[in-house]
């Protein structure tokens, strides 16, 4: 496995901390602490590109400093005023969503094939570790048919978003934590009018995003190791 060490990754140019946290047989996470949304993105991508068929499969662990992404059916009028914050063209599919400190972002570059999971069920899998983790601070969330990301009554807490390439997948997740929330009322977010962004803060919940982070980083190696079928 290519090391995401400083000397050679972009990742270790922007000055993020690639630290190694427990691993289980098959997965490698990485805790990269806040880093900017391009030079991961070009990471992501290179590391898919250069993995073998034995390369372990990898979680990155993350917060992201301010940020707007469009999908690759992303509609520019879904961003409705201009900012600081930049708009970056990406290759995931969806719409336009935010990302920013005290948002948790776990990244899965995953060999799907190897796994045995189709694209539908690990998104089945991400939706679920999130509404896993919201459930243990007592928030009620829930899928949506036609509309994926995890909800909790009329409000987005969690999105989603993955690019399947030689088998394998990137991009991941984001779970609102304790973020600004005023930077979504700038956009649609994933292309849906007046659709409300929450937060674990906002739904009352005391915690942090490394926490978080860390709880989905467990909740994910269980389902992603698990040997059954994932209900959907």
């Amino acid at each position: 496995m290519r090391e995401l060490g400083a000397g050679d990754s972009e990742l270790g140019k922007a000055g993020a901390a690639q630290s190694p946290v427990p691993s289980s047989q098959s997965l490698t996470l990485r805790q990269l602490g806040v880093v900017e949304y391009a030079t991961t993105f070009a990471a992501q991508k290179r590391f898919t590109a250069e993995r073998g068929p034995d390369t372990p499969d990898e979680l990155w662990l993350l917060q992201h400093e301010p940020v707007y992404t469009q999908g690759l059916a992303g509609k520019p009028e879904h961003l409705l005023t201009a900012s600081e914050i930049p708009v970056v063209q990406i290759d995931r599919g969806g719409q336009i969503t935010y990302h920013g400190p005290g948002q948790a972002v776990v990244y899965l570059l995953i060999d799907l094939a190897r796994r045995n999971l189709k694209v539908r069920e690990q998104v089945t899998l991400m939706e679920q570790a999130m509404i896993d983790v919201l459930a243990a601070y007592g928030i009620a969330a829930e899928r949506r048919g036609g509309a994926p990301g995890v909800y909790v009554k009329d409000a987005k807490i969690g999105a989603l978003g993955l690019k399947i390439s030689r088998g394998c997948s990137y991009h991941g997740l984001s779970l609102n934590v304790d973020l600004d929330l005023a930077p979504y009322l700038r956009i649609n977010p994933c292309g849906y009018e007046g659709l409300r962004s929450t937060s674990l803060k906002e739904e009352g919940a005391s915690t942090t995003t490394d926490a978080v982070l860390a709880q989905l980083a467990t909740r994910l190696t269980e389902l992603l190791d698990r040997d059954y079928p994932l209900a959907h």
